[in-house]
Order: structure tokens, then C-alpha cells, then sequence
């Protein structure tokens, strides 16, 4: 009885949707209202704003359906298996037929791709380039297999602020080339990426995406791609309650030289898990500082264990464990919390030494630390915080 309830409520709520809209014609006079051009979203914004319909028109073109056969059928770290086939979204980027994605849509899949409209023909994608750690891919398609191929414009995502506005376009449980729109909520969020690593300044927006939307692109008011759709927060469902996050677009631009090539992404790796010391978490520890990140755990023979830093090891109670480690200072620069380090340490490439200056209980000491080569997966050994029980929310990806 609740599902024919509930069907009749979507079926419902859909004639209104479609009425007020004048998608469906109801034989009533009506009056066509003009629609309004989205505000700009930058100060480098040189016109008057497009309205959606623009932007659709334009933009959605260059939007594709990806399905890739053959991912590993073994549960991922968000704990949803992929189930032999993977489907989401993608985006070209140049005439050449380069198209992003994410790269928990294609990774480990054997055949790839992609099509433009839900009639249209099934285009061979060959998967170039993949890197976890900041769950982007690298598509190519021939360009002749396309008529009139769209490249959709990249805009700057280190000039997006919270409060403007976005259009996201995508594939939403197989609804092809779908739009909604929102504002940004929040920026310089975090997620995990597929290999457990986190993703940083993350943009985070209220636009309804949904499974499927995986690797479709964020626009602004000028239809620019500023950040690549890839996870959703939930409370408990499966669809959108209004917290998505995309990765940033100038993120993919750095990356985007190697993943054409098919180059290995190489990041550097201090083997360190941390917490932020905050004035409370000083005052609850008795640390000597109130500011820097404190050492939780230290990977067994990795840079930081060599160069001799020691973690606190993990807390009883699953909060931030006391008497390891605070580092305060990386190459001279001050460390005010755990994302410091991390911004210090990508800064660098494997085999760089860094100087590091830290507090071991009230005795302030310098140690030089060799960096090493991220691994291909991060182990935290269980000790990374889960998603309540009680009501199965997290932070997922969008399949």
C-alpha cells in the first residue's frame, strides 16, 4: 500500500511540476514570462548573464552518457560494490575529443563508452588516464565519430565564491542530459577519494545531483565548468538532500597534461594521520600549543617513521588521541591545522627533503624527513570515523 501511495505522490507532484511550467497544456490562456539571466558569478564576468536555457542550449552539447563494462565487481571503500557495469557522466573539453570524468565511473573497466544523446549511437572511449587520489579520468573519442563535436569552456574555480550561482548537467539515475541549478554552499570542503586519500577544497553546492550526475560538470552564470560533480552526502537515501560536492576544475587543469598522456600521477607522502589542535583540544591534552596538527598515527616504515616522528596511536573512544607529535612548522612555514601540512607536503615531489619542527611533549625538536611516493591506497587500519549506524548516511559517490 505505501508504494502506490507513494507513486501516486511522484506521479502527482510531477503534473504540478510540469503544469506550472507550461510543459503540459492545460488549454488555458497563459502569459509567457521572460526568463531572467542567472547573476554573474565572478568579477570577471563580461556580459549581462545567461539564463539557463542559454547555458542548456549551448553547454549540455558537450555533456555524455558514459558506461563502462568490466569495473571490479568488489566493494569500494564507500561500500557499494560496482556490479560489472558502471555508468555516470562526462564532459569534453577540446575538439580532439578529450572528456572528463570521474574516475570511479571507468576505473578498471575493459570497455568504455560513450554517447550524446539517448538515441544516439554508442562512441568507443578509450580510457587514458586515471587518478584516484583526486577521482578524475581522462576519455578519448574520435573526434570524426561526432557531428559538430561541442568542447565545453573551463572556467577558474579559485575565483568561485559561496553564494553563487551554478547549473549542474548530468545523467541522473539514466535521465540523460538533465539540469538543475543552485548556488554554491560552501567551499574549501573535504571528501575521500576512491583510494581513501582526501580530496581538498572541495566546492560544495545545493544543485540537485543524483546518481548517474558522477562526473558531469558545475557551471557558473557564463556556462563555464568550474568543478566536476562526484559525491553526495545523504541521510540514509539514495538521492539528493542538497549537499553535493564537485572537485574543483583547476584541480583537473593541473592534472590534465599527464592524464592525456596516460603519465602516472606522482604525489609526494609524509605517512602521517592527523588531527587539528584547536584551543579546546589544547586545553583538554595540556598541549604546549594551541595551534598545529597533532600526530595520530605514523605509517610503520614510511617517511615520517624514518625520519623518527611518533603518533599517539589510536584513541579508545574514537575521538583525537594525546601524546603524539605536534608539528607546528614545515620548511619555516607555521602549520595552524592538519590541512597545513598536507597543502606544505603536495607542494613537494617524491624524494624532496622537508624540514619539520614539532613539539614532543613541552621540548620543541627538528627533524629532516625524506618524502616518499604516495602508495596506491591509503591503509588506516579501521581507524577512519564511519557513518552512523543508525540512519546509514556518509558521503557516497554518484555511480
Amino acid at each position: 500500500m505505501l508504494s502506490g501511495v507513494l507513486g501516486g505522490l511522484v506521479v502527482l507532484v510531477l503534473g504540478a511540476i510540469l503544469i506550472s511550467t507550461d510543459v503540459i497544456d492545460t488549454g488555458d490562456d497563459r502569459t509567457v514570462v521572460r526568463q531572467s539571466p542567472i547573476t554573474q558569478t565572478t568579477s570577471e564576468s563580461d556580459g549581462d548573464g545567461r539564463t539557463v536555457r542559454d547555458i542548456y542550449k549551448r553547454e549540455a552539447r558537450g555533456v555524455v552518457f558514459v558506461e563502462a563494462e568490466g569495473v571490479s565487481d568488489e566493494p569500494s571503500i564507500f561500500g557499494t560494490p560496482n556490479e560489472g557495469t558502471a555508468t555516470g557522466s562526462g564532459f569534453v573539453i577540446d575538439e580532439q575529443g578529450t572528456i572528463l570524468t570521474n574516475a570511479h565511473v571507468v576505473s578498471g573497466a575493459e570497455n568504455v563508452t560513450v554517447s550524446f544523446t539517448e538515441e544516439g549511437d554508442a562512441i568507443d572511449a578509450e580510457v587514458k588516464g586515471v587518478d584516484a587520489s583526486t577521482d578524475l579520468a581522462v576519455l578519448k573519442i574520435d573526434p570524426d565519430d561526432v557531428e559538430n563535436l561541442v568542447a565545453m569552456p573551463l572556467g577558474d574555480s579559485s575565483q568561485v565564491e559561496v553564494g553563487d550561482p551554478v547549473v549542474a548537467i548530468g545523467n541522473p539515475f539514466g535521465f540523460t542530459r538533465t539540469v538543475t541549478t543552485g548556488i554554491v554552499s560552501a567551499l574549501q570542503r573535504q571528501i575521500e577519494a576512491p583510494n581513501g586519500f582526501p580530496i581538498r577544497n572541495v566546492i560544495q553546492t545545493d544543485a540537485s545531483i543524483n546518481p548517474g550526475n558522477s562526473g558531469g560538470p558545475l557551471l557558473d552564470a557564463d556556462g563555464r565548468v568550474i568543478g566536476i560533480n562526484s559525491q553526495i552526502a545523504t541521510g540514509g537515501g539514495q538521492g539528493s538532500v542538497g549537499i553535493g560536492f564537485a572537485v574543483p576544475i583547476n584541480t583537473a587543469k593541473s592534472l590534465l597534461p599527464e592524464l592525456r598522456e596516460g603519465g602516472e600521477i606522482e604525489r609526494a607522502y609524509l605517512g602521517v594521520t592527523m588531527a587539528d589542535v584547536t584551543e579546546n583540544v589544547a586545553a583538554e591534552l595540556d598541549l604546549p600549543v594551541d595551534h598545529g596538527a597533532l600526530v595520530q598515527e605514523v605509517a610503520e616504515g614510511g617517511p615520517a617513521d624514518d625520519a623518527g616522528l611518533r603518533g599517539a596511536g589510536a584513541s579508545a573512544t574514537g575521538g583525537i588521541a594525546g601524546g603524539g607529535d605536534v608539528i607546528v612548522k614545515v620548511d619555516g612555514e607555521q602549520i595552524d591545522n592538519s590541512d597545513d601540512v598536507a597543502a606544505a607536503i603536495e607542494d613537494n615531489d617524491p624524494g624532496d627533503t622537508v624540514e619539520i619542527e614539532y613539539y614532543r611533549g613541552a621540548d620543541r625538536e627538528t627533524a629532516k624527513v625524506r618524502l616518499g611516493e604516495r602508495p596506491d591506497t591509503l591503509d588506516t587500519g579501521g581507524s577512519q570515523p564511519q557513518a552512523p549506524e543508525d540512519d546509514g548516511g556518509g558521503l557516497f559517490p554518484l555511480p
